[in-house]
């Protein structure tokens, strides 16, 4: 048996040929790119790298020999397509991203649509991203919000997309993928949820509480500790409060904001019955403009990907090759595709930056339906 460090010098050699095969083999990719831009080629070529795969794959002798190879050369084409990419954008080829940039909002006359009725939690989110004069009114459903700006007769909307304690609001991810509408910018307010009752009724009168479902699973605690409450999913909070206003009924209640209350003039029977006191809920701001702010920060993106072993994992390889923080993934059941998936994803970036658009030009070639939702 040889010397465990007799071995690892054998190991160096070894990897420091590897090392200098590598840079040779990177440099015939960058000769590559160099006849990709003269001829106008796409950089992935599919076809290609499945045989060259299977080709290096018949020359180990063993299965676990077969695998790691397999694996080794997915890195090595993969590697070698990011720097291809990264040619092509400097020597202009990366092509122009459809999305213009702006200094500012022009929210000065702007028409902003929100879903639900006066003391929504949307309608103070709205107040709060674009002040308390802002033009306003609202509709049933976000759909109706979406088309809303889509047809024009809103410019804005202001739509929940997920809370810290009940997750993502999915309808609104799928709404983004069916409208052609973009994110422009973001609104987080905390979420404080109240019992709201008519005048003169008592926590011992209430039979049936009425909300949005997210805000009934936010304060479950609560309304599981009370005894033989039914509880009935409302399309909104607002609406919650303004049915047990219009029915006056001392046995029904709704939970909504204390601002809701004091729309609908009901009294205030316990406040803070969420599950969790530092509860909040991410608004984002829809237009049908394809603009970013020139000091944007976030990049939000959904994509398709084949439904096949390690494809996801060669995806987001283009968010760690341009060092780009990725903060959050998603994804969303594909209709009419049993275990298929589109996936949303945000990562930190401006559209005028070039890793950006390098990775974005990556993610374009390699996966199906990459779209920008937005840059804010």
């Amino acid at each position: 048996m040889r010397d465990l460090q007799e071995l690892r010098g054998k190991l160096d050699e070894i990897d420091s040929r590897i090392v200098e095969l590598y840079e040779e083999r990177m440099g015939i990719s960058r000769e590559v790119a160099e006849y990709k831009i003269q001829t106008g080629k796409k950089v992935l070529d599919k076809d290609r790298e499945l045989a060259k795969l299977q080709s290096v794959k018949a020359l180990t002798h063993n299965e676990f020999n077969n695998h790691g190879i397999g694996e080794l050369f997915e890195q090595i084409m993969s590697m070698s397509r990011k720097l291809q990419y990264q040619l092509l954008a400097e020597n202009g080829s990366q092509g122009k991203l459809p999305f213009i940039q702006v200094n500012d909002l022009d929210v000065k006359k702007a028409r902003v649509v929100f879903q639900g009725a006066e003391g929504a939690y949307s309608q103070a989110a709205m107040a709060k991203y674009f002040g308390d004069q802002v033009h306003s009114f609202h509709v049933d459903t976000f759909r109706d919000a979406m088309s809303a700006i889509e047809e024009g007769s809103a410019d804005f909307a202001v739509l929940p997309i997920e809370n810290s304690s009940a997750g993502i609001v999915s309808e609104n991810y799928d709404l983004l993928v069916e409208f052609e509408n973009y994110i422009v910018g973001e609104q987080i307010i905390k979420i404080e949820h109240c019992l709201l009752g008519t005048s003169g009724t008592t926590i011992q009168d209430i039979r049936t509480v009425y909300s949005h479902p997210q805000s009934l699973m936010q304060c479950a605690r609560y309304l599981n500790g009370q005894s033989g409450w039914k509880q009935i999913s409302m399309q909104n909070n607002a609406f919650a409060a303004r049915k047990v206003a219009e029915e006056k009924n001392k046995t029904q209640a709704a939970i909504a904001s204390a601002y809701a209350g004091e729309i609908y003039g009901l009294d205030v029977l316990e406040r803070g019955v969420n599950d969790c006191s530092t509860n909040s809920t991410r608004f984002i701001i829809v237009s049908n403009q394809k603009i970013f702010l020139k000091d944007a920060k976030k990049v939000s993106i959904c994509f398709e990907i084949p439904h096949e072993s390690g494809s996801l994992y060669h995806i987001l390889s283009h968010f760690i090759y341009n060092n780009l923080n990725m903060t959050k993934i998603e994804s969303r059941p594909m209709e009419g595709r049993n275990w298929e998936y589109r996936f949303f994803i945000d990562f930190d970036g401006n559209l005028a930056d070039s890793a950006v658009k390098n990775a974005l030009r990556g993610l374009r070639e390699e996966t199906a339906n990459m779209r920008i939702l937005g840059n804010y």
